[in-house]
């Protein structure tokens, strides 16, 4: 073992109310759904970053760094659930290529919940004191808003790059490819970010509310879960908006529901994860049929994924397996990658990379980053890029991929306004 290494204790604590008002108003960390889950506390004990410099293989070299991590940290754990003992939170770029970092960002403190048990964490260096500080909450600023309006991509060039896309399809190309667009605007300097971490999270109780250096999101679509060997999916593909009332709603559920270009979508997303992790598991199952995942704003086709991990494997290497689906890229996924450089005209950055938290023996919780935005502080105010994409596939048209955006794009920007 290094002379320096980390040195972990978990212990159980009482029932805490908002584990949010305990992070950093500034650099909230955060990983949510329905009330529970992980939130760090105070400044960051390490961060691990892979920056664009020619290094292709930045998601590997940060499971390699991980790996040797874990394995000298001393972890004393008496909670024994998902999200305790040593953990990192992470966030991934979509493309290897991207100018944005990859990053793992080990906490130095972390408050958790799972069901009704509440536990806190402290992660130090060994020469390090170890200090019991006591926690303190941070009172929530004040409410802001802000706007965002069309970006690099507008609505117009958007639908200019879903024809292009189609003539690729058309050619013979490729058979599915998503296509992103983006929308930017700015906030109030000194903003409280948990704020839209909070609105999210209640808004949208069922998805994945995350916030890991400065992206803040809501994601309704797991990339890879594992916990003791276990390993889940869910693969969501195919989208409609919710009707304005009862009937408009339950006509839009149907239509989704036979519609064959959406169920042919769903279906190229499936194999793609099962194919990836077939080599890795063993009794890996998937449901026959899509099931309808209902939103507060829109329905998707939806599909779970099971099986049990046949290696010694770490959520990370499922990351790495997995990512991109075709969910997000399309198929074959290395023509939809360059179709998606040729025909989006900005860096997609971590939008649709893999966000979530591995722990210490390799269990994490990861989801694609969707309904999301990038926040950076500048001096004055601090900027936003928020994206949504839709898949396009032989017979999609257009503007109704624009509407579709639209729709992704709702919870975000209701919550931010």
């Amino acid at each position: 073992m290094h002379t320096t290494h980390l040195v972990v204790e978990t212990r159980e604590i009482d029932p805490v109310e908002d584990l949010l008002a305990y992070a950093d108003p500034a650099h909230p960390l955060a990983w949510l759904r329905r009330g529970e889950g992980i939130v760090a506390v105070g400044e960051a004990l390490m961060e691990l970053r892979e920056p664009a410099d020619g290094n292709t293989a930045r998601a590997a070299t940060l499971t390699a760094k991980w790996a040797t991590i874990s394995r000298e940290a001393e972890v004393s754990d008496a909670v024994d659930l998902p999200g305790t003992g040593l953990v990192a939170f992470g966030a991934f770029t979509f493309d290897e290529n991207s100018a944005a970092d990859s990053v793992l960002i080990v906490p130095s403190h972390v408050l958790g919940r799972h069901g009704d048990r509440f536990w806190e964490t402290r992660i130090r260096l060994s020469t390090a004191e170890d200090s019991i500080e006591t926690l303190q909450t941070h009172p929530y600023g004040p409410h802001w808003a802000g706007t965002v309006g069309p970006g690099a991509q507008s609505p117009q060039g958007y639908q200019d790059s879903v024809r292009g896309a189609l003539t690729r399809i058309a050619n013979g190309e490729l058979s599915k490819v998503v296509l992103a667009r983006d929308l930017t605007g700015t906030i109030p300097g000194g903003s409280d970010l948990r704020r839209l971490v909070r609105a999210l999270s209640t808004g949208y109780p069922d998805t994945w509310a995350f916030a890991v250096d400065g992206l803040i999101g809501a994601s309704p679509e797991t990339l890879v879960t594992v916990h003791d060997g276990t390993v889940t999916a869910r693969v969501l593909a195919g989208t409609i908006g919710r009707g304005a009332d009862a009937d408009a709603d339950t006509a839009a559920s149907a239509h989704l529901a036979s519609s064959t270009k959406d169920l042919d979508e769903h279906q190229y997303a499936v194999q793609s994860v099962l194919a990836s992790l077939r080599p890795h598991t063993r009794a890996l199952a998937a449901s026959e049929q899509p099931f309808l995942l209902k939103l507060p704003n829109l329905f998707h086709l939806a599909t779970d994924v099971e099986g049990e991990l046949n290696d010694e494997g770490s959520a990370l290497d499922l990351v790495r397996v997995l990512h991109p689906t075709a969910a997000v890229a399309g198929t074959p996924t290395t023509s939809a990658i360059a179709a998606i450089r040729d025909l989006e005209p900005f860096d997609r950055g971590r939008y649709a990379g893999p966000v979530g938290w591995v722990d210490g023996a390799g269990n994490g919780e990861w989801a694609i980053a969707l309904r999301c935005a990038q926040f950076a502080a500048t001096d004055e105010a601090i900027s936003v890029t928020a994206y949504a994409g839709a898949g396009i596939v032989a017979g999609s048209d257009p503007e109704s991929e624009l509407l579709e955006t639209r729709v992704k794009f709702r919870p975000l920007v209701d919550a931010l306004a």
